[in-house]
């Protein structure tokens, strides 16, 4: 999505980089994981289709992607590359009624269960709610994926349908004043120019 194409956010544990293509290969490597490939349901592709893939990311205006970078890591390296642990983004599924599917991937195992993919996915729905005017939330996640589920649940997301054919839950949240207010109560965020 151009609209995110110069952003970055910047949490406390956390920093949203628009998708490029020096990432690229880096994430082409996560995405050979079986495990990322069951848990996000998605197919493994060659480097030329992720190149594509990104192309898209970037041109598509109902796709809204960011790389999560680890705050700490990068602030001691400023390597992009090496702080990479994962993407968040937004899918519009229904332009009319403003509705946006959110994804989240910690693709770095030394990454995961520290909060990081907390903050980023409250970092992407503000994002969201602010600059791409989603009124409704919603989150695919495939049923083996207990910990998406668990935090999309404490995050206010409630069930809305199951697929037994692709093994995936449904989750919703639609948009509050309330909620927004939780949501920016539970991180300190600041958006500059990339």
């Amino acid at each position: 999505m151009k609209i995110n194409s110069n952003t970055k956010i910047i949490g406390r544990n956390v920093i949203l980089v628009p998708y490029r293509k020096h990432h690229v290969t880096k994430y082409h490597n996560w995405m050979k994981s079986e495990e990322l490939q069951k848990l996000t349901a998605s197919q493994p592709l060659s480097l030329e289709q992720e190149y594509a893939m990104q192309r898209s990311w970037r041109e598509d205006e109902d796709k809204c992607t960011f790389i999560i970078l680890d705050k700490n890591h990068f602030d001691t390296n400023n390597d992009e590359i090496e702080a990479m642990i994962g993407d968040t983004n937004i899918f519009i599924t229904d332009k009319d009624n403003s509705v946006g599917e959110i994804e989240i991937m910690i693709a770095e195992q030394s990454a995961r269960q520290k909060k990081l993919g907390w903050e980023s996915v409250i970092l992407m729905l503000l994002y969201g709610v602010k600059f791409i005017n989603i009124k409704c939330f919603e989150a695919k996640i495939s049923f083996h994926n207990d910990v998406s589920i668990k935090m999309f649940s404490k995050l206010g997301f409630v069930e809305k349908s199951r697929s037994e054919v692709f093994e995936e839950i449904t989750l919703e949240k639609i948009m509050s004043e309330d909620w927004e207010e939780w949501l920016q109560n539970e991180i300190k965020w600041e958006i500059k120019d990339y």
